[in-house]
């Protein structure tokens, strides 16, 4: 089975974790300009010299450089983010910032010059903090009408630069981290369920009204949602274990449910009953969110988990997911484990759930990678032959879905170019086929190598997949 003809092949970043130029362009301050640990640490009161974001790896000023590099990969679509908080620096103003809006039209111009579409985040965990201190972030309804402007404003801007949109990063996230998910500052542990659930429910009747106002301002624009795709396996074939796995599964696709089929399904309505949760859901909202399904569905995919029905089981190591470790996988240095055919499956689920297009966001593995001289070549590099192997199972992966019958849209690389990690942020979980020369000391020039994943993935994106059996 080949991949098909028009399958967007590319790679994937979020402008928090790339971008730099935290203080200009009139840009205001995001969630991430306070988090320099990541989702792990805690927050700190306003930017501090330790958070690597705040720099990254300088894209702002070297995007031309590094869209040249993704043409000579071959690239088909680039997956970035709008920075929200470059266009309105607060949040709540009615007037756009221009310098933002200037900055996102030279960048889509410049991808656009090497016949790369670019497919653009609305929002990639980079709340605008004056959001989350001064309304309590998604756990306030007027939230929805400030996303609203920002997605009008956008939408209207770029109307023919860009074809495809999601509405939120891995909206699910928000269960495991609230902050930088939904830009609630109350800690995790003193946050309702009824608060939690309100918000996610906020952010589901933006979703639903970016796509209306979007395929009113262009009837050709694509617009997705998009999840951390998770799923879980139960431990053993005790019938307790299956349904534990059935009911983790259900926890993240309830925000499909509502995207994709647009309602609240069985299964969370008992579960808002048996938890005392209790939402304010309006009439209007109901009929809202059934008239403006997503038109495609995308995902993250990194690790499958395992349930078990007994709480003494091993938890598996993980950021933003929860389960417990599978005794036949692998995992990566950072404990995530590696389960290729979790692609496959998860593929699968969704479209015999669902029944709308899907499309593979992200993926990829975080390594640490040592840059060496390659005397043949006369060039530095990195020999990264178990990114190469990652890749291409997960990709095989991908072809099997193809041959069940599976519509995917296409794949983007995770972190296509090294970036700050989301979850650690840190230079040194390193995603990218292209390395950057900066560390978690803050060191280095950022100038950039091609890996030996480079090459690969050129030569993959060249021959449409045929390369992945060489």
């Amino acid at each position: 089975m080949m991949f098909p003809e028009n399958f967007l092949w590319g790679g994937a970043v979020a402008a928090n974790q790339l971008e730099g130029a935290y203080d200009e362009g009139g840009k205001g301050l995001s969630i991430q300009d306070v988090l320099p640990q990541g989702l792990k640490g805690p927050r700190t009161a306003g930017p501090t010299p330790d958070n690597l974001k705040l720099k990254g790896i300088d894209f702002y000023h070297r995007y031309k450089e590094d869209i040249r590099l993704f043409a000579e990969l071959g690239f088909k679509v680039f997956r970035t983010s709008i920075a929200w908080s470059r266009i309105f620096p607060r949040g709540d103003e009615k007037e756009p910032n221009e310098a933002g809006l200037a900055f996102y039209d030279d960048l889509f111009d410049e991808c656009h010059k090497y016949g790369i579409e670019p497919l653009v985040t609305i929002s990639h965990y980079e709340t605008p903090l004056y959001l989350a201190d001064h309304y309590g972030g998604w756990t306030n309804r007027k939230l929805i009408g400030f996303y609203e402007n920002y997605v009008r404003t956008i939408f209207t801007r770029y109307q023919h630069k860009v074809k495809y949109w999601l509405t939120f990063n891995e909206i699910n996230s928000i269960l495991g981290s609230p902050f930088m998910s939904g830009a609630i500052p109350t800690p995790k542990e003193e946050l309702s369920a009824s608060d939690l659930y309100q918000a996610i429910h906020h952010e589901l009747v933006a979703s639903a009204r970016a796509v209306k106002i979007g395929h009113e301002i262009s009837p050709a624009f694509q617009i997705g949602c998009m999840v951390l795709a998770m799923p879980s396996y139960p431990l053993t074939p005790q019938p307790a274990d299956v349904i534990a796995a059935m009911e983790l599964n259900h926890q993240n696709e309830l925000f499909l449910e509502v995207q994709a089929r647009g309602r609240y399904p069985g299964y969370a309505q008992r579960y808002f009953r048996e938890k005392g949760i209790h939402l304010d859901i309006r009439p209007d909202e109901r009929e809202l969110l059934q008239e403006n399904t997503v038109d495609f569905i995308s995902l993250s995919y990194y690790v499958s988990t395992c349930a078990a029905a007994d709480s003494t089981a091993a938890d598996a190591a993980g950021d933003l997911f929860t389960g417990v470790t599978n005794p036949y996988l692998p995992s990566s240095a950072w404990g995530w484990q590696i389960d290729p055919q979790g692609l496959r499956f998860v593929l699968n689920t969704f479209w015999d759930k669902f029944q709308k297009p899907l499309f593979v966001v992200e993926n990829g593995l975080g390594a640490k990678d040592e840059l060496v001289f390659d005397d043949e070549k006369g060039q530095w590099t990195v020999e990264d032959n178990y990114r190469i192997d990652y890749l291409q199972q997960h990709l095989l992966a991908v072809e099997e879905a193809l041959a069940d019958g599976i519509p995917v849209l296409g794949y983007t690389i995770w972190g296509c170019i090294d970036l700050v990690s989301a979850s650690t942020a840190q230079m040194s979980k390193r995603y990218g086929v292209i390395y950057v020369d900066r560390h978690d000391d803050g060191r280095g020039s950022l100038a950039r190598y091609r890996k030996k994943s480079f090459y690969w993935y050129q030569k993959v994106i060249a021959s449409n997949g045929a390369a992945l059996h060489d």
